[in-house]
């Protein structure tokens, strides 16, 4: 059993993507490179970044839908390999980005949360199997009616629901929620957001949040990590990351968020940062945001610097902040 209060625990994850770049050449696409956080019992974590960071990737390598070029994932202290990702698989669900791509259009909404109860030999019998499909889709705040439907007779607000009813199907204790409201209407995405916290408070689940939208972010996590180019490059309580971002690259994110005071609004100062973001596949040496960084100096391009903690567990990592 694990002896301090972590469910999940990542170390040192790398996944390294083979990518063509010409006639019989081959490269390492670095999409996750070195990540390591610990998410505790009932804790939210917030991963947010900006597209093509590799949120997607850090959350889909935890549960080992790639399998990670190196690094370990530990759940409740037990580390997830090849040999029981089944049984791990039970604990760690994923509600994806798109309502619309994720359900499958052939099978009917009772087929749809039913199957990983089969998957898993839970509730053998065909009743007990209906019972508890009923029993998910209220906790979800949807009909019992609805069972017999099909996912394209339902709105992207209900079809996250089921998605999030049949995550819920084998009673896991860690979700992955990658993008889980990005796709849908922002009057949807408050219902949808309110669920998760519902809930977590009512099953004690623990929850990777994974979004670009910073509000989404401060409401939904307890942590926050920040990702840029593979790398967590600021991790800290929500609090403390929204009232005092050190990385230079956080504190860009931050001052762009909009402020719906006009007049506080207008005083605020938005950071803009300067050039585009490298490829991925030709990084700059030592840190890899100082290309864009106002504060970069010579050990910036020599050096990659550590994620170090700065007090108060609030993590980053630049050299000159």
């Amino acid at each position: 059993m694990n002896e301090n209060n972590n469910i999940v625990e990542v170390v040192g994850l790398k996944q390294y993507f083979r990518v063509k770049t010409g006639f019989f050449r081959r490269r390492n696409l670095k999409a996750v490179d070195d990540v390591s956080f610990a998410i505790k019992k009932g804790e939210t974590l917030g991963l947010v970044g900006e597209s093509g960071c590799g949120k997607t990737t850090v959350g889909r390598s935890m549960i080992r839908l790639y399998e990670p070029t190196a690094g370990k994932v530990i759940f409740d202290g037990q580390e997830m390999s090849k040999r029981n990702v089944t049984h791990m698989r039970r604990n760690m669900q994923m509600v994806f980005q798109d309502p619309y791509s994720s359900l499958n259009p052939r099978m009917t909404v009772e087929d749809i949360i039913a199957e990983p109860l089969i998957v898993h030999k839970l509730f053998p019998k065909k009743k007990d199997r209906h019972a508890k499909v009923v029993e998910l889709l209220k906790l979800v705040g949807l009909s019992p009616e609805h069972a017999r439907r099909y996912a394209h007779e339902f709105s992207g607000g209900q079809r996250q629901r089921i998605g999030i009813a049949r995550a819920l199907s084998v009673d896991p204790a860690f979700i992955v929620c990658d993008e889980s409201v990005s796709a849908l209407d922002v009057s949807i995405q408050a219902q949808i957001l309110n669920t998760f916290k519902k809930l977590q408070k009512q099953l004690n689940l623990s929850y990777l949040f994974i979004a670009h939208d910073i509000l989404v972010i401060t409401y939904m996590s307890d942590r926050v990590a920040v990702m840029y180019l593979g790398k967590i490059v600021e991790l800290a309580k929500t609090t403390e990351i929204n009232r005092n971002p050190i990385h230079p690259y956080t504190e860009s994110l931050y001052s762009a968020v909009p402020i719906p005071d006009p007049i506080t609004a207008r005083k605020s100062q938005r950071i803009v940062l300067q050039g585009d973001v490298p490829s991925p596949l030709n990084l700059p040496s030592g840190c890899s945001f100082r290309t864009r960084c106002p504060y970069a100096t010579e050990k910036c391009a020599e050096e990659t610097p550590p994620l170090i903690d700065r007090g108060d567990e609030h993590y980053a990592a630049c050299w000159n902040r």
